[in-house]
């Protein structure tokens, strides 16, 4: 039997359905932004897949339109919630607060798509509410479940919502937390989200916003789990069209810059004037325009030529370079600024699900961080920079023993 292909593309914008798209940004290809590979598999080519940037004329969403079989990017994972301490005072704050806001009860029910680890749920479950994630990651739902967090391994769809319903009721609360820009198929996700939505019940939703990724040029949150750039204005049209009301809006300071939004049955919920001045501020800076990418694509050139001839400067003193933390983010950086093996040695990461492996497609060794003290090298690039500051104040020995910190975004920095 022939296997299925790895890739499609699509024409039709994933919002509205228009055919009117547009080219607007065009990345160096790569490998999918998590496909580590292990030492016994570096003889086996890796597939890389077109990183085009579309951006539909109709209602200005931006997207990817080359989609990589899901089953392929998150059948087995290798990014956990729980592996950044910055991330789970987020996601625990981040619940509390809809805890706070919405006062689901010990006979509500919270399900998030997405769930992963289940650092997010977690807080939920400790105020004694009914909780269930949802995760195509098996062997991160395994690790969820053995940890108490009941999680069902499956993605998050109409078919799953109306199973998730039949077994545990409507759900008061239903979460999709840095996973909302991961969905192909994005009609079928909110339906899902629509079947399951009790009355008054409120999907809460975080995803990297666009006004950031754009006005911080963090072109390396393009990859190929991120199939769509997410703003209110397109959104907003995208939840009437489907049965749903976005009634509220919020930038939070999490992966570089997120927008947290709120949706709920027509009517449910009183609509913000936070949307509206949010759509204004899009407007304003160009989001809608094709123009505006392109522009966006000479700022990233800059940013290369920044970065390339710092390090090379470096490697013609004798520097020896490396690179800390392996995020998703860094196969788009390290391919569209050339950063092969030559120019970063190795990585280090904190999370053992990563930790001797090696780097998608460019195949930089990925070991423990306790390798900074014992080969000492002279810089660490920060490629895990949306943690940049935690990762240095952690590391504080390593710049008092004469080690440097490259920060290469939102701008060059060297500490």
């Amino acid at each position: 039997m022939t296997a299925p292909p790895l890739h499609r593309r699509n024409q039709a914008c994933r919002l509205c359905g228009s055919r009117d798209i547009e080219l607007v940004l065009a990345l160096t290809a790569t490998p999918p932004a998590n496909a580590f590979v292990p030492p016994e598999r570096l003889a086996e080519p890796q597939p890389v897949f077109p990183l085009d940037v579309h951006l539909c004329r109709d209602c200005g969403h931006l997207q990817l339109v080359d989609i990589v079989d899901p089953e392929y990017l998150f059948g087995h994972y290798v990014y956990t919630s729980g592996a950044a301490p910055v991330m789970v005072a987020h996601l625990r704050s981040y619940a509390q607060s809809v805890i706070g806001r919405f006062r689901p009860g010990a006979s509500d029910l919270v399900v998030e798509a997405g769930s992963n680890d289940g650092t997010f749920l977690r807080p939920f479950q400790e105020a004694g509410i009914r909780i269930l994630g949802v995760d195509p990651a098996r062997n991160i739902a395994a690790k969820a479940n053995a940890a108490g967090i009941a999680t069902l391994a499956a993605f998050f769809n109409a078919g799953t919502a109306q199973s998730v319903r039949a077994q545990h009721g409507a759900a008061r609360i239903v979460a999709a937390n840095h996973v909302f820009a991961h969905v192909a198929d994005m009609q079928g996700f909110v339906t899902g989200v629509r079947e399951l939505l009790a009355p008054d019940g409120v999907f809460v939703f975080e995803a990297g916003y666009l006004v950031d990724v754009y006005e911080k040029t963090l072109f390396d949150q393009i990859y190929h789990e991120h199939l769509d750039y997410h703003r209110v204005a397109p959104l907003r049209r995208f939840f009437a069209a489907n049965g749903l009301e976005f009634f509220d809006a919020e930038r939070v300071d999490i992966q570089g810059g997120a927008l947290r939004g709120f949706a709920g049955r027509p009517g449910a919920h009183p609509v913000s004037q936070a949307l509206a001045q949010l759509e204004a501020y899009e407007t304003k800076i160009g989001l809608d325009r094709a123009a505006t990418f392109r522009d966006y694509a000479a700022r990233i050139d800059r940013c290369r030529t920044e970065l390339t001839a710092l390090l090379s400067d470096l490697k013609r003193q004798g520097k020896r370079i490396a690179g800390y933390g392996a995020p998703a983010k860094a196969t788009t950086l390290m391919y569209h600024f050339g950063l092969d093996r030559d120019a970063i040695e190795y990585i280090v990461d904190d999370s053992p699900l990563k930790v001797g492996l090696y780097s998608p497609g460019l195949h930089v060794p990925v070991l423990p961080v306790c390798t900074i003290y014992e080969r000492r090298p002279d810089y660490l690039v920060m490629l895990a920079w949306n943690f940049a500051a935690a990762i240095m104040g952690k590391h504080a020995a390593f710049r008092d023993g004469g080690g440097h910190f490259i920060v290469p975004l939102p701008q060059l920095s060297v500490f």
